[in-house]
């Protein structure tokens, strides 16, 4: 049953612009595949949502954006501007997405609509959440093309996503995104299927055009949050194991699986010889979760106790907090996981 809330306010508060507590998504007992996320975002700030695939963070945005596949339910709290966004109705949820929250999907040649040209899909967000009349929209719509970098803005919008290439598809979907001003826009692995040069250009795009909201970043790539964070949220199998400033997570990293996944990205001033670092195992899928930590299979550093449940505790001396019994305090890495399991 539908929760029955407050409607949402026409001018909301917007001291704190995303805060989510104790955010979960099950699809039956025992089958909580987001289990307990908890952030905050403030205008101007990107949140990085990291880890890899399995782990619940497009999961997590679906939540917040209302658009959770049938059979799951979500509860917790996650405020957005003053507004609660669990529990509202279907008709609330398509009122806020666009206005509230943009949508940045990984793929846009599906996520686009093939039948409609660029310029008209960008006018339908403000046609639906704003009171432009035709003309406004159309030149609206060319000024948010020429802002993300698209040439020839004005000729363009009148294309279809496939005369596109990839990387002018994905400048499209963030026009699309900030159409409606939201305070939030989500980006689920937005760079994903671009080259690298092309993947660099959207990301300085990306951070330039959203001074104004704030960002949930969901990726799987370290390398990537360096370049565009200011806040991380690393979760692994559906629950957060470490959380923190970037900065200070990337210098100091305690979690074993925050250290793993770090091994894993080059580091172009010091080249690796041979293979990079690898995390052996998988990530258990929903039904093989038990009390235990979830990634102890896969760690050095596992031990009797690991068989419970470590909380998110602060780490002493810093703004980070962790989930680990045997955290790394003096933030040198742990041995190489594939060598510290064989």
């Amino acid at each position: 049953m539908t929760q029955t809330l407050p409607d949402i306010p026409e001018v909301p508060d917007v001291r704190d612009v995303l805060d989510v507590r104790d955010l979960r998504v099950s699809f039956g007992p025992g089958m909580d595949a987001v289990a307990g996320l908890t952030l905050r975002a403030r205008r101007g700030e990107t949140v990085a949502l990291v880890g890899e695939s399995g782990c619940g963070k497009t999961l997590s945005a679906l939540a917040l954006s209302g658009l959770l596949p049938a059979g799951a339910t979500v509860t917790g709290s996650a405020e957005l501007a003053g507004v609660q966004l669990v529990g509202r109705s279907e008709r609330q949820l398509r009122k806020l997405r666009g206005d509230l929250v943009g949508m940045i999907f990984q793929d846009a040649s599906t996520a686009l609509n093939p039948l409609m040209t660029v310029g008209a899909q960008i006018e339908e967000v403000m046609a639906i959440h704003r009171t432009h009349n035709r003309a406004e929209r159309r030149t609206r719509a060319v000024e948010l093309l020429t802002a993300v970098g698209v040439p020839d803005a004005a000729q363009r919008a009148r294309s279809r996503p496939h005369q596109l290439s990839g990387g002018m598809r994905q400048r499209v979907m963030i026009a699309v995104a900030l159409a409606g001003d939201p305070d939030l826009v989500i980006a689920d692995e937005p760079t994903t299927a671009l080259d690298v040069t092309v993947q660099a250009q959207v990301l300085a795009l990306l951070h330039e055009s959203t001074r104004d909201s704030a960002v949930l970043f969901i990726t799987h790539d370290m390398g990537v949050v360096a370049e565009i964070a200011d806040q991380v949220v690393v979760m692994y199998a559906g629950a957060v194991v470490e959380s923190g400033p970037i900065a200070e997570v990337l210098d100091r990293p305690h979690h074993p699986y925050t250290v793993a996944l770090l091994a894993s990205v080059p580091d172009p001033d010091e080249p690796h010889v041979g293979e990079l670092p690898t995390i052996p195992g998988r990530v258990p899928p929903l039904g093989e979760r038990d009390a235990g930590c979830l990634f102890r299979d896969r760690c050095p550093k596992r031990q009797d106790r690991c068989t419970q449940r470590p909380p998110l505790e602060a780490v002493p001396g810093g703004e980070s907090a962790v989930a680990c019994w045997y955290p790394d305090h003096v933030g040198q890495p742990s041995a190489p996981v594939e060598e510290a399991t064989r």
